[in-house]
């Protein structure tokens, strides 16, 4: 015991180090091994068990063939005697003699040769007259015929036949013209009546056929098996059987009696069956589990219970008993699933594996680009400002073209990118809305950007959304330069711009900061040569390089869904050269790029460092912002898309998990709160986000806005078909309907509401929610009475005399039933009366009969309160 003791210390001991070491390859093969030594002693003990049974068995047949035998053979001595006594009895003359019946004495108990001797005697007496034959009987052939049944009786040969008599006369009855025999009549079998069925005992010549010889059954050898006794006899002569009742195995067990020695055989219960021994059950080496790795932070239960060693219903459980209710087919983030491990004392330790994101960022932040490879790159400039200060009408007297003509409203709708040459040197400027519901997208545009303007009307000064602007440079850590716009208007007042922009952080350079403040006039052109010059100064300062000569990295400025072209997006290329059939990944939205176009719309094979164009080839619309990426096997690509994916399901898994005190108070709130469906259609995907955010950021704490679906793109049958089964509406933001979801809408009642400018959805939509705020109760005192008399009434139960000592009491309000200032009842007016009238409301003054729903507890000197609860609006 004590060796087998250490080999299973170190076995376990192997296993430990095993599993620390991570090695599970060698930890299987080695549990592999032992389950073949296990299986191989398991065999071996299985092939001696069967050796065992078959010895026994042939021991046992054997014992069975030579009690058979024995049988067998007195069974043979028994008939032969039997035969013996026949042939006597047939070939000895009978002589029959008269037996005196004594009444004192009992008769004597005959044996069975006697008794069959005594009836040959008394036939050949009656056929004294007919012809006696010699019959020698042939020696039987002895047949071994089964146990218990007799063997059938030899049928003796026939005789010759005698030659046919002449007949001179034919009678009825007398068919061989002899006179009738006189004497008795043939015995009447009992069983078949006067032997109906069976062949005439006499031949036609009128002779007898002679009796066949009598044939005794031998007696019968009962074997050990039967469970019958006829060796027992009783005083009337008649044989008697016995029967041993079969021992019940089950009493005996439950008597607790040892059935060890139990022998069925000997007391006839059944056939002996040798005991089944039951296999050696081999002893497995349970290892105990002390520490496991992890590869993900987000865990299946099924594969945590294969790490720690505990069944995944055994998990569910524990989660249960800590407030965290979970299926075996969910999935737990690592902490808690540390928690659950140390709680049974194993170590989880958190090591990632290598994911395709990770080759991907090796690929790019990984290396550094040499000194020697890098080349000047353009500026990127963005555009920054509130509504109405001029961005657009200055980057339109830059590229002197006119673009503020089609903006709705005169409002820039989304990101415009533009390279403008100036001087011999190229700018890449980004056109960002001023909106404040366009923040996300200036804020990307201030990440990709070298240098911002920000654009500052004179006449108005610093604004709201300037002031978001200038915190999104500060924030991406730009540079920025001032441009003071509309000084040719007379109410321009640059000083006061100045100092404005003190206030914020700004300080001019010639008041001593690094501020850049440059007046322009977008009308006139005036100060725009000073603004360039500017620009390029920053430029040069900032010394902008990037290497044209690697895989490209940009970001989406844009992204719109066409209905000819399918998905496009606009990207500005930060570093690399993007190129035409190039794999990329952008998002979580993978695709290869089948053509490039350029800000003026021409075809290019090849973008280098910032410059932006359009891309056709992706799969889907990607979200403005993402980072795009072109990599040199489309199957990478594909795999970070897939990981990026299930990464977002992980993230919404843990925020959905994580759960605070002000969580659960807030869910509550939300059980009571209304929700509006919305879906948001609009012409690209920044101009989606925007709409999106205004839109959630009207919710309030009972009102909520859910934006169910957002897309770039027509209002199409799908939509339409979301809309009706969530019971939304549908906002489109300049974007149409087709005419197949058109009528689709009108047949099943979708609204639909479309916009080309944001405010008017804002308020539409702000409208819609104050319609479906829930109302404000507000309580009502009305008066109160005096209890003075109660009275029972059948089938009313108590009613409580009062007397209204303040306001009035109302049929139709709410009661509240004070007994010593202590409340101790809150319910409805079941009845009020005055006298037996049933009345609306009883004055102070008054007395009146009140009858309370589902109350009988009124006492004398009980107060009742009556007040109301009106409902109210915001």
């Amino acid at each position: 015991m004590a060796e087998k003791k250490e080999i299973h210390i170190d076995n376990i001991k192997k296993a430990s180090v095993l599993i620390k070491d991570g090695n599970f390859d060698a930890l299987i093969k080695s549990g592999k091994d032992f389950e073949k030594q296990i299986k191989s002693v398991k065999l071996a003990l299985e092939e001696k068990l069967k050796d065992l049974e078959t010895a026994r068995k042939e021991k046992e047949t054997a014992v069975e063939a030579e009690v058979v035998s024995k049988v067998e053979e007195k069974k043979v001595e028994a008939e032969v005697k039997e035969v013996e006594v026949k042939v006597e009895v047939v070939n000895a003359e009978p002589v029959v003699e008269e037996k005196k019946e004594e009444k004192s004495s009992a008769p004597e108990e005959i044996k069975p040769a006697e008794v069959e001797v005594e009836k040959t005697a008394t036939t050949e007496q009656k056929q004294e007259t007919e012809p006696k034959r010699a019959f020698v009987p042939e020696r039987p052939s002895f047949i071994v015929r089964r146990e218990g049944v007799p063997p059938r009786p030899e049928r003796s040969e026939r005789t010759e036949r005698f030659e046919r008599p002449n007949r001179d006369e034919r009678k009825p009855f007398n068919r061989d013209g002899a006179p009738r025999q006189q004497g008795e009549r043939r015995e009447f079998n009992k069983q078949d009546g006067f032997n109906r069925n069976a062949k005439p005992d006499f031949n036609r010549q009128g002779g007898k056929k002679p009796q066949p010889a009598t044939f005794v059954a031998p007696a019968i050898i009962p074997t050990t098996n039967d469970k019958r006794n006829f060796t027992k006899k009783k005083a009337g002569g008649e044989k008697q059987y016995e029967d041993k009742h079969a021992i019940n195995k089950r009493a005996l067990i439950r008597n607790q009696v040892d059935i060890d020695d139990f022998d069925e055989n000997k007391t006839g219960y059944r056939k002996f069956r040798p005991a089944k021994k039951e296999k050696a059950k081999a002893e497995v080496n349970v290892i105990k589990i002390e520490k496991a790795v992890i590869n993900t932070e987000i865990i299946p239960l099924k594969v945590l219970s294969e790490k720690i060693g505990i069944t995944a219903a055994e998990i569910t459980k524990r989660l249960f008993k800590e407030g965290i209710m979970k299926t075996i087919n969910d999935s737990i983030d690592f902490d808690t699933a540390a928690f659950i491990a140390d709680d049974l004392g194993i170590e989880l330790e958190l090591k990632l594996d290598k994911t395709a994101e990770d080759v991907l960022s090796e690929g790019f932040e990984g290396q550094e680009d040499d000194a020697s490879m890098l080349k000047k790159r353009p500026p990127v400039v963005t555009v920054m400002g509130h509504v109405d200060h001029g961005k657009t009408s200055l980057l339109d007297r830059i590229r002197k073209t006119n673009v503020t003509a089609g903006e709705a409203g005169g409002i820039t709708q989304h990101i415009g990118a533009y390279q403008v040459s100036v001087g011999g040197e190229v700018i890449t400027f980004l056109d960002t809305p001023g909106h404040a519901a366009f923040t996300a997208m200036r804020a990307r545009g201030a990440q990709a950007t070298d240098i911002a303007v920000l654009v500052v009307a004179a006449d108005d000064g610093i604004m709201p959304q300037t002031v978001e602007a200038i915190n999104h440079a500060k924030a991406a850590d730009v540079p920025i330069l001032v441009a003071v716009n509309k000084i040719d208007k007379p109410e321009a007042n640059i000083e006061r711009i100045k100092t404005q922009l003190t206030e914020h952080g700004l300080l001019p350079e010639e008041w001593g900061g690094d501020a850049i403040i440059c007046p322009v006039s977008a009308k006139t052109g005036e100060g725009f040569d000073n603004l360039l010059e500017n620009i390029n100064l920053l430029a040069e300062i900032k010394d902008l390089k990037a290497n044209p000569d690697r895989k490209a990295k940009g970001v989406v400025v844009e992204a719109k869904l066409d209905q000819s072209k399918g998905p496009i997006a606009t990207i500005l290329v930060q570093n690399g050269t993007l190129k035409v059939s190039d794999s990329v990944i952008v998002g979580t939205v993978t695709g290869k790029i089948r053509a490039m176009i350029d800000d003026k719309g021409r075809r290019v094979t090849s973008a280098g460092p910032s410059t932006p164009v359009s891309i056709m080839g992706l799969d889907e619309v990607p979200n403005a912002g993402d980072i795009l990426y072109a990599v040199e096997h489309e199957k990478l690509a594909k795999l970070v898309a897939e990981e990026r994916q299930n990464k977002e399901k992980e993230n919404m898994l843990k925020a959905s998990q994580k759960v605070t005190l002000d969580d659960v108070f807030n869910k509550i709130a939300e059980g009571e709160m209304k929700i509006l469906p919305i879906i948001v259609k609009a012409d690209v995907q920044g101009s989606v986000e925007a709409v999106k955010q205004s839109l959630e950021k009207l919710s309030n704490a009972e009102v909520k806005v859910n934006v169910i679906h957002s897309a770039a793109g027509a209002i199409k049958e799908s939509d339409i078909m979301l809309a009706e089964s969530s019971n939304a509406i549908i906002i489109g933001f300049n974007v149409r309907p087709d005419s197949n979801a058109k009528q689709i809408a009108e047949r099943s009642g979708v609204d639909i509401k479309l916009y080309r400018v944001i405010y008017e959805a804002i308020e539409d939509v702000e409208r819609a929610l104050k319609g479906m705020l829930a109302p404000k109760f507000t309580e009502v005192y009305n008066g109160k009475a005096e209890v003075r008399e109660v009275f029972k009434i059948s089938g009313v139960g108590q009613v409580a005399g009062c007397y209204v000592t303040e306001g009035k009491i109302i049929r139709n309000g709410k009661l509240r039933i004070y007994r010593d200032d202590v409340m101790i009842c809150e319910g409805n007016v079941l009845q009020l009366k005055r006298f037996k009238d049933d009345v609306k409301e009883v004055a102070q003054g008054f007395e009146c009969g009140i009858s309370i729903e589902r109350f009988n507890d009124i006492k004398v000197g009980d107060f009742i309160e009556s007040y109301q609860v009106e409902e109210s609006k915001e």
